[in-house]
């Protein structure tokens, strides 16, 4: 009997809790306690958690919808979204089916979000800025992978670590947290049989800095030459059926190995220093920029 006991208060501990941010235009009502809630019928953002991380899916919720004005610029979600808070790192690490990463605190797929909770980043927990970067970097991953392609057909775009880390950290301005330029070009110096871009997964889990510092740099690099509608054009390109490799040559106008070593030249040359500028490049003709309806919050 003490045995049954237990099991039920664990269980009532363990009870799953939900709120809903919508990814779309909305209306708000009031919930049968009173509570003001916004309610949509297209996609929402779905925070799922424990009771003890209430404080935490409200820190989550916020980033939500400060996350979603700056989404904005690349597409609007197709499907809802699902973030799980995890109690702790085991958890999130068990979720995601990456074992040994310690730093990680999320992991992105199409329609769901596997996050540690903030709650238990530090001792004292993370601050909202710090949950609305990481919110900001996670939900740029699903919406790539929604803009780009559907449920069943993401995982088969072959969008390169490079583009969808640089994409995520771009846009959640991330730059000041990688190496530098710097850094870049004296590991390309010192390692030249180890390339964090085209060799990226293999050396994501030893070396992530510098994995992440090559994304955000080359994905940076990108940009100011061919402009944000250069992006918009590579994830529709793929959306119409071609995976990444062909998609980037629509709509770039060059293959991304070509595009990848000139980023390389720029660096090992130190072109970032002033000897290089980046002049902008007109996209292909065939890179349309995708008509973004604006989100009414996030």
């Amino acid at each position: 009997m003490a045995a049954l006991l237990l099991l039920a208060l664990l269980s009532g501990c363990a009870r799953t809790l939900s709120s809903s941010v919508p990814a779309t235009e909305s209306s708000t009502s009031e919930s049968a306690d009173g509570a003001r809630m916004k309610t949509s019928a297209g996609p929402r953002i779905d925070v799922h958690y424990r009771e003890r991380d209430t404080d935490a899916a409200r820190q989550v919720q916020l980033a939500v919808e400060r996350a979603l004005p700056r989404l904005a610029r690349w597409g609007a979600f197709d499907d809802s979204v699902t973030i799980v808070i995890h109690p702790n790192h085991a958890a999130l690490e068990r979720a995601a089916n990456r074992s040994g990463y310690d730093f990680l605190r999320a992991w992105a797929r199409y329609e769901q979000i596997e996050l540690q909770s903030p709650r238990t980043w530090t001792l004292l927990g993370a601050s909202q800025p710090q949950v609305d970067e990481l919110l900001l970097h996670e939900l740029t991953h699903s919406l790539m992978y929604q803009v780009a392609s559907d449920r069943l057909g993401w995982t088969r775009k072959r969008i390169p670590l490079w583009f969808r880390e640089g994409m995520a950290s771009y846009t959640a301005e991330q730059g000041y947290r990688v190496p530098s330029l710097d850094d870049l070009e004296r590991f390309w110096r010192t390692h030249p049989g180890a390339d964090p871009l085209m060799q990226a997964d293999s050396l994501y889990q030893g070396d992530s800095d510098i994995v992440y510092g090559a994304a955000h740099h080359a994905f940076t690099f990108l940009v100011r030459r061919y402009g944000e509608p250069a992006i918009r054009g590579v994830l529709h390109a793929m959306s119409r059926g071609p995976d990444f490799s062909d998609a980037f040559a629509e709509a770039v106008g060059l293959k991304h190995e070509a595009f990848l070593e000139d980023f390389r030249r720029y660096v090992r040359l130190r072109g970032f220093k002033g000897g290089r500028k980046l002049a902008p490049q007109r996209p292909a003709p065939s890179a349309p920029a995708l008509s973004v309806p604006p989100p009414s919050a996030h």
